[in-house]
């Protein structure tokens, strides 16, 4: 399900974060700074699997207009998420 359309969702965008949300819950997260470089991404367990997690890295990346850093991966999902974004970014 990787047609997963943000127009349906509050995006909030606040000192280097942007925020996913509906009327009940956050869906995701990510912490980014000026040079890219993504400090933390967070996806709900309920709405993962869905390209979310690159999505908000791709927004990242419009942001910046810079390739994304991910810093060192501290779980094995990160790991995973870290080995995908090798091929789009």
């Amino acid at each position: 399900m990787k047609n997963f359309d943000l127009s349906k969702y509050k995006l909030v965008e606040s000192d280097g974060v942007f925020t996913l949300k509906n009327n009940n819950t956050t869906l995701g997260f990510v912490r980014f700074n000026e040079i890219s470089e993504v400090e933390y991404i967070f996806v709900n367990p309920i709405f993962r699997k869905k390209g979310l997690a690159k999505k908000l890295l791709k927004l990242v990346k419009k942001k910046t207009g810079k390739k994304i850093i991910l810093q060192e991966p501290i779980s094995p999902l990160g790991l995973k998420l870290l080995e995908s974004l090798k091929k789009w970014n």
